[in-house]
């Protein structure tokens, strides 16, 4: 199987990429933790213009249908970049959830104004996700337990480890959908969903790990910087081969999404554990090359150590995947 990107998907990249690096996102990230979201609905808005909240989106419902991996490529970069919001849920968790709802009106509803970027959509999933990320700012929010889906209310706020991740409760209203095809569709968005958080922590991750290196080569001790040492270099090298053995997986549940493998399951968990446990490493490593700078909230390495930290329990946490792999391993043999 051929992981690399077509070039079109490398375009894509590199102009998201430059898109977000001219878009001082770490000012942004600060702004939405406090409450002031213009600067990030603006950079929602110019996302939704380059078309990644369509990506997952079928064209039917004013979308691109584009193939996962275009939506890991985008998920890779909004990661790196660390863009706060809901992004998950409005170009993942929701599309992939109304899509497969049968005879759903909600999908005409709110799918073309997602792919368009002229709403936001979050969700509680129960019991997986028991909050729903930014409830206060979204168009649309979404209250899933067991076979029913209803509109949310929002409710009470609790805290994040990342002030940039803003948690609500979400008290269930109007019925959308009930009976077996719930329990389908909530499967499908639980994967999607976990297969964007893993690319947004594989992308956070090699962010990281370029900000150690980038420190290591400015940062002098003892006459030389700190980069030329060997402890440094084997430090920044483990971070790099587990970021780069976690690539192929994430980019292979996005195949197996894509030609509905049986094993897509199995293999987005394998995603998400990989890239978890990467990113987690390579967080680690910055935050020992740079010192205790590192985790002071002035220095913007912070805002992606603090990410990582949520995103690795964020749509199933660590323990959930490793379960379902070993379940889905049990069930092959």
């Amino acid at each position: 199987m051929r992981f690399a990107l077509s070039t079109e998907q490398q375009d894509f990249a590199a102009s998201l990429r430059d898109l977000l690096a001219s878009a001082k996102t770490p000012d942004v990230i600060r702004s939405w933790g406090a409450g002031e979201h213009d600067q990030g609905r603006k950079l929602l808005r110019r996302l939704a213009d380059t078309g990644v909240f369509g990506l997952g989106i079928a064209e039917e419902f004013g979308g691109l249908g584009d193939h996962p991996v275009d939506l890991v490529t985008a998920f890779v970069e909004v990661g790196r970049a660390g863009v706060p919001g809901p992004l998950v849920e409005s170009a993942a968790a929701i599309p992939a959830l109304l899509e497969a709802l049968q005879d759903n009106a909600s999908a005409e509803l709110w799918l073309p104004r997602l792919a368009d970027g002229d709403a936001l959509g979050s969700l509680v999933l129960h019991p997986s996700t028991p909050r729903a990320l930014d409830a206060d700012v979204c168009d649309v929010v979404l209250h899933i337990e067991g076979s029913a889906v209803h509109y949310g209310n929002t409710a009470s706020s609790a805290r994040s480890v990342d002030a940039a991740r803003r948690l609500y409760e979400v008290d269930p209203a109007e019925s959308i959908a009930t009976g077996a095809d719930v329990t389908q569709a909530t499967a499908a968005a639980f994967d999607r969903a976990a297969l964007a958080c893993a690319a947004q922590l594989l992308g956070a991750g090699y962010a990281t790990l370029d900000m150690a290196t980038e420190y290591a080569k400015g940062r002098v001790q003892f006459g030389r910087p700190i980069g030329e040492f060997q402890a440094i270099k084997h430090h920044l090298a483990d971070a790099m081969v587990s970021l780069e053995m976690a690539k192929p997986l994430l980019y292979g549940a996005a195949v197996a999404v894509a030609n509905n493998e049986p094993t897509a399951s199995r293999d987005i968990s394998a995603a998400k554990v990989a890239c978890g446990d990467a990113a987690y490493r390579a967080a680690r490593k910055s935050l020992q090359t740079h010192g205790a700078i590192g985790y002071t909230a002035e220095y913007d390495l912070s805002l992606w150590l603090t990410k990582i930290r949520a995103l690795l329990v964020a749509w199933g946490t660590p323990a959930i995947h490793r379960q379902r792999v070993a379940d889905s391993l049990r069930t092959v043999s």
